[in-house]
């Protein structure tokens, strides 16, 4: 189970697309990069989502633009630990704040995409 999530056009809700490919990872990626603004982030992580983001955990930023998203996905990573482990599956603090610090850098590149998930 995982979050599909991108930042897609306001108006006719197609994933926007990046000047470049990019070659963030989540529980699925795509071999050689890909220039759409989109993230797949494991549900593992679950538990880390709730007490950074609020009850509706990464789902809080749903529906909101990449502007707005920015100060609730940096107060969260701000209150991660960085015990990332190489297994992208294990639910540390440390690869929840990967998976957000990845989101924050879609939105800073799309800011006028808003937030589809799930």
């Amino acid at each position: 189970m995982s979050y599909d999530i991108s930042l897609r056009d306001q108006v006719s809700g197609e994933v926007l697309e990046l000047d470049a490919p990019h070659q963030m990872r989540g529980g699925t990626c795509v071999m050689g990069g890909t220039p759409k603004a989109w993230l797949n982030v494991t549900y593992n992580y679950h538990k880390h989502f709730r007490p950074t983001m609020g009850a509706e955990g990464i789902r809080a930023v749903y529906g909101l633009t990449g502007a707005d998203s920015i100060p609730i996905l940096s107060k969260a990573i701000d209150a991660l630990g960085d015990d990332a482990d190489d297994d992208y599956w294990t639910p540390t603090e440390g690869n929840a704040k990967r998976a957000l610090t990845q989101l924050l850098a879609l939105a800073k590149l799309r800011p006028d995409g808003v937030w589809v998930g799930d």
